[in-house]
């Protein structure tokens, strides 16, 4: 019988030691050689815009024209997201947004400026473009929001002119809703109700989830400004606000750190000052979509069951160019554009 000695032992675990130390070290700068690979794609050069959903497109379109010449983010985005608010085939913005329970069309929007500057209406009715009010609140009055009658009055002594938003294919789809009157403010359902009283989808050949757009942009000043507006949940409570106008909510900018913004189910959002918590977080550091990913984790450790039925994201631009996103659910996309490429994103989500 052979007898190993101590010593051989110790430097046969000792190898071994030392090559699974080894395969650790090197199976380690491969997956951070991935992970930066899997980043480059994430960090753009100045001017930059970058903004919810598949009708993002468009809107950034509009916004490069003023970015790609040298213009200020804040009218860019401003200019961006007014595309969506005139167009009636978008039932979620503006211009042929879904009534509330009482056939009114309530509209909400909230702008941003590098300097800390911001604007919000609420319940505004009979005005295409609240965005554009919005940032007269900012900057004409002593104010940051201004809601319902107030902002309306506002709105009419400022040159904006009264219209009806209410359009045949909305009205028939509130119509069709009076019948049972369910209010259900879940995932999608503004896209249920409206695909099941029309028979066609919100927007043809684009993919459900839509609602709210919200647009951050960097101009080739490397400053930044956000806009977000919409027509709120579909059949909602007459009065009811989400968090799309709501500072630290549904937008938040600050020009030393980064702007963010977020869609989705705006109770959800407003519960954790969801916005002001992804520029927080990038502040300590972390990357764009890992900020987005936290501030949905936190959605989703208030009331787990809850959020496996909704639908939020966060969207973020780095002051450095770096941006990214992520979901609770699966199905949110993101419009890019820059002065080197132009695509739709589709966010990573938690379920």
């Amino acid at each position: 019988m052979i007898k190993l000695s101590h010593n051989y032992f110790h430097m046969f675990n000792r190898r071994k030691f030392l090559g699974s130390s080894l395969l650790s070290v090197a199976g380690s700068i491969i997956a951070k050689k991935s992970m930066a690979d899997s980043l480059q794609h994430q960090v753009l050069g100045k001017p930059v815009v970058i903004s919810t959903w598949d009708f993002g497109k468009p809107a950034n379109a509009e916004a490069w024209k003023i970015l790609s010449t040298g213009g200020r983010a804040l009218d860019a985005v401003e200019a961006g997201v007014k595309i969506p608010e005139a167009d009636p085939n978008i039932q979620t913005v503006g211009y042929g947004g879904l009534p509330d329970r009482d056939g009114h069309v309530t509209l909400d929007a909230c702008i941003m400026d590098e300097h800390g500057g911001c604007g919000s209406v609420m319940c505004l009715e009979h005005i295409i473009h609240p965005i554009s009010v919005a940032r007269m609140v900012m900057e004409k009055t002593p104010h940051i929001v201004l809601v319902g009658d107030g902002a309306l009055q506002f709105a009419l002594a400022n040159g904006f002119k009264k219209e009806n938003l209410l359009t045949p294919q909305s009205e028939k789809a509130w119509k069709e809703w009076l019948k049972s009157s369910k209010y259900e403010p879940v995932m999608n359902i503004e896209n249920q109700l409206y695909n099941k009283a029309t028979s066609t989808a919100v927007m043809p050949g684009s993919k459900s989830n839509h609602d709210t757009i919200g647009m951050v942009a960097m101009d080739a000043n490397g400053n930044l400004s956000g806009a977000c507006t919409t027509s709120g949940l579909a059949f909602k409570m007459h009065g009811r606000v989400g968090d799309s106008p709501i500072i630290g909510a549904g937008l938040f900018v600050d020009n030393e750190v980064g702007a963010a913004t977020s869609t989705g189910v705006g109770e959800e959002v407003i519960r954790i000052a969801g916005s002001h918590i992804v520029i927080e977080l990038l502040r300590q550091g972390l990357s764009a979509e890992e900020a987005c990913k936290k501030a949905v984790e936190r959605i989703i450790q208030r009331n787990p069951e809850k959020a496996k039925t909704v639908q939020v994201g966060f969207l973020a631009l780095k002051k450095n160019g770096e941006f990214g996103a992520y979901a609770i659910q699966k199905g949110f996309s993101y419009a890019v554009k820059n002065g080197e490429e132009e695509r739709m994103y589709d966010a990573k989500s938690l379920f």
